[in-house]
């Protein structure tokens, strides 16, 4: 599955550089996570990092999204060789 950022979101901006996909964005009212580029950090972390560090704890599984790891994983190789995600131990850009 993906996860999901709920309406509890205070929009504190740890989450966002934690995602090794970039799947995590700002809108007016809190972070969302883009389906599509969220692996629940398989592939580069043991657990999801946004979820580790997020703290309110809104980030749960997103239902609509359900996905195995092997899909999961899957997925965060094609975003790893397209260049859209960070290798697995490759730290977030610095803010510049």
């Amino acid at each position: 599955m993906a996860l999901m950022i709920t309406d509890e979101c205070i929009n504190c901006d740890v989450c966002e550089n934690e995602c090794p996909n970039g799947a995590i964005s700002p809108t007016d009212k809190h972070y969302v996570i883009n389906p599509q580029l969220c692996t629940e950090c398989v592939g580069h972390f043991d657990t999801p990092q946004c979820v580790e560090i997020c703290p309110v704890s809104c980030i749960p599984l997103n239902p609509d999204h359900v996905e195995s790891r092997e899909v999961l994983l899957a997925k965060a190789q094609r975003l790893i060789a397209a260049g859209t995600a960070r290798a697995p131990g490759q730290s977030p850009e610095p803010d510049a």
